[in-house]
């Protein structure tokens, strides 16, 4: 059985869960049909998530399923591979039941790798020294502002190309090429610092996600041109930069939409009205 898309078992399970008690919670809930439907699927791609994040009691838990099979094929090289998680940690009954059920396999489950650090190690993998710490910098704080880190290297690469003191003819300034207008929107007040750059250009992408309600070549000309822009021609600027710019952001993003927060601001009251169209 493969477990994957966990933050979207929680999303469906009603509320976002976002500590591993959270989710073994409503593992549970949704295992035992505690207030809610059963849902056994459901209920092992969270158990899974709080695992991978190293909550003890759903390592166990979800060997016990496996070791049992409640619900699924009996699997005990998988009860093993989670019971033998939770007796690291102490857990007595996890150590109990490793007897019974022989050793934990070489290779872990498809559920308990983290595509997020998997995609750092690839974009880590062809660049240099200062890229490396660039990069590690944005995946590190792109998630606190609700920015795909993809999508956050993409406009650092074309904005910058890493180029911490970059400067443009517009006075576009440093890793995201803030204008000083956007620097004070968002409160920059060191541009060429790269942590408070890269916040900068992060708080910024996360209000364009929520004017433009996700649409990442909206969003994309927006970064370029201004949001007012944007709604003055109803869609992509026919600016020959700006068109550019968005084949660019979508060619290395490939994805037309992206999760927003819409308390962030009230969306663009034009949007309804705005034709998208790209030509790569």
């Amino acid at each position: 059985m493969a477990l994957s898309a966990q933050a979207a078992l929680a999303q469906d399970a009603g509320t976002v869960a976002k500590s591993p008690l959270d989710l073994r919670r409503q593992a549970q809930a949704l295992e035992h049909g505690e207030g809610i439907k059963k849902d056994l699927p459901m209920a092992m791609g969270l158990y899974c998530e709080a695992a991978r994040l190293g909550d003890a009691e759903a390592q166990f838990n979800l060997g016990w399923i496996y070791a049992n099979g409640r619900g699924i094929p009996r699997d005990d090289s998988l009860a093993a591979y989670f019971f033998d998680l939770a007796a690291r940690q102490e857990h007595p009954q996890a150590r109990n039941m490793l007897r019974f059920v022989g050793s934990p396999p070489p290779v872990a489950p498809d559920c308990m790798r983290d595509p997020q650090a998997e995609r750092l190690q690839a974009a880590l993998a062809a660049s240099t020294p200062e890229q490396k710490k660039i990069i590690a910098l944005m995946f590190r704080l792109a998630p606190n502002y609700g920015v795909d880190p993809d999508l956050g290297l993409a406009v650092l690469r074309t904005e910058s190309r890493f180029d911490v003191s970059a400067v443009s003819p517009k006075n576009a300034q440093g890793l995201m090429q803030l204008i000083p207008e956007t620097s004070a929107r968002f409160h920059v007040t060191k541009p060429f610092d790269p942590e408070q750059n890269i916040r900068g250009g992060l708080s910024y992408l996360r209000w364009l996600l929520a004017y433009f309600k996700g649409n990442v070549a909206l969003v994309a000309a927006a970064y370029n041109a201004g949001e007012g822009a944007v709604d003055r021609y109803k869609g992509i600027p026919p600016y020959a930069e700006t068109q550019e710019y968005v084949k660019r952001i979508m060619g290395v993003f490939k994805k037309s939409d992206h999760p927003y927060d819409a308390s962030v601001t009230r969306a663009s009251p034009d949007l309804d009205a705005m034709q998208v169209k790209i030509k790569m």
